[in-house]
């Protein structure tokens, strides 16, 4: 008994440890890129090469594990996930790197908490999140989305004073990155890629319903991602020794990315969008955040002011409001799920009980 319970508990909040787990993903993958960087990496040669060491490793799994579930490649599948190979790695990691020159990371990194928002935002317009302001859980994802943005807001607008580093910074990355200050294009180039990273989460769940492969779709917006990335960098990067990368940090973040986010949480996401939809995927960002902030001031002394530990409580308030909120969804679809099952058996026996009686006759 006590086992099956436990069993319940862990099916239960599976997608939600898998997501803490893709955020801590990230926030390593914002440590070792910004050192890689710093090291003279350019990023869009860094995207170009993660996406391959993604599709590579990837492909074995794919092949092997989903040789049954994969569905036929028709050439409307085929442009589907180049779009959204596009959307998802191509157009928006390029954006989102190439906005870092004109803004600073702690912009950016607080921008990107605002595509939970946005994904909330295009899922009630496309239908794929039906609000009904009569049910106190479609108000709690109202007010749940409105109070992560305002964290946002009040983590991106505010800084109030510094707080006092406890001690010195336990690891010193070596370098600094070089930002031209361009506030105004940085600003653009940041809205668009969260715009279009919240139509690639929206996407992922219509083309799961055509494609249910997650390991092949993995595989597939890597290697198209990849090329992508590669035409576009061989324009705006056309010197060879950009594309050199030697045995140092560098390749480590490359292999990283390559294996852990863009392989391994990006098939962690799309199973999750899969059982739990796109906006219970991206309502996790803010963790990653707040994740970053928490290790930057103790490990790396960097700055954190209090605008940043107001905005991260704020944040977290909203993202639990979202959680119960979405919580509620689960509810209706599994008692409309026990319902259906029950009619279809109440059915059988119907019908069985017919036949007996015709047979008895």
């Amino acid at each position: 008994m006590a086992i099956e319970a436990c069993n319940k508990v862990i099916s239960k909040f599976k997608p939600h440890l898998l997501m803490f787990v893709a955020q801590v993903g990230y926030t390593f993958l914002y440590f070792i890129t910004e050192a890689s960087f710093n090291h003279g990496m350019n990023p869009h040669v860094y995207i170009t090469y993660r996406h391959i060491v993604a599709a590579v490793v990837m492909l074995p799994f794919a092949y092997f594990f989903e040789r049954k579930l994969r569905p036929k490649l028709t050439l409307a599948l085929f442009l589907e996930l180049n779009v959204l190979s596009l959307l998802g790695v191509s157009w928006t990691l390029n954006m989102y790197f190439a906005s870092l020159r004109y803004t600073s990371p702690t912009f950016l990194a607080s921008m990107v908490n605002t595509i939970a928002s946005l994904t909330f935002i295009i899922a009630v317009v496309l239908r794929l999140e039906v609000l009904n302001l009569k049910n106190p859980r479609d108000i709690a994802k109202i007010l749940g989305t409105l109070i992560s943005l305002a964290g946002v807001m009040v983590m991106t607008l505010y800084k109030g004073p510094i707080m006092k580093n406890l001690w010195g910074p336990l690891i010193n990355i070596q370098g600094k990155a070089t930002i031209h200050e361009n506030w105004l294009k940085g600003s653009v180039l940041t809205v668009t890629s969260c715009i279009t990273w919240s139509a690639w989460y929206i996407m992922q769940a219509f083309t799961l319903n055509r494609y249910p492969a997650q390991l092949s779709l993995t595989t597939w917006m890597s290697f198209l991602g990849a090329l992508q990335s590669a035409f576009f960098t061989a324009i705006v990067q056309h010197k060879p020794p950009a594309w050199r990368i030697g045995f140092d940090i560098d390749l480590w973040s490359t292999i990283y990315g390559g294996v852990a986010v863009s392989g391994l949480v990006v098939f962690i996401q799309l199973w999750c969008t899969k059982e739990r939809g796109p906006v219970f995927v991206t309502m996790f960002n803010p963790v990653s955040t707040i994740l970053v902030a928490i290790l930057a001031y103790f490990v790396l002394g960097e700055k954190l002011y209090l605008g940043s530990i107001i905005g991260a409580v704020v944040v977290i308030v909203g993202l639990y409001m979202l959680l119960w909120g979405k919580e509620g969804d689960q509810e209706v679809q599994r008692t409309s799920t026990e319902q259906s099952h029950s009619a279809s058996e109440e059915l059988k026996i119907h019908n069985l009980q017919i036949i007996t009686s015709a047979e008895t006759k």
